[in-house]
């Protein structure tokens, strides 16, 4: 993952706040990738916080279950995250 296709995400699933990278081609939105994945999505530079804003782990790489998404969207487009702020 280069630093021009690596974008930064925040994915809610019913029970955790994901914060990391995908490898997003120019110009493709969070939608197509989401789209694109088949069963899980990779995420680098992961990290897992709980609901209430406590960190739980972080990893280089994770998978997540694409069933399990809730919400993702870009990093840059969120104003205040869940317990704490993204910026």
């Amino acid at each position: 993952m280069n630093a021009e296709t690596k974008t930064k995400i925040v994915v809610l699933t019913g029970n955790y706040r994901i914060t990391g990278s995908i490898d997003l081609l120019p110009g493709a939105r969070v939608t197509d990738f989401l789209l694109e994945c088949r069963d899980f999505m990779a995420i680098t530079d992961a990290e897992v916080w709980d609901l209430n804003g406590r960190k739980l782990f972080a990893s280089s790489f994770m998978d997540v279950n694409r069933d399990r998404i809730e919400l993702i969207m870009p990093e840059d487009t969120v104003a205040q995250g869940l317990g704490h702020s993204v910026a």
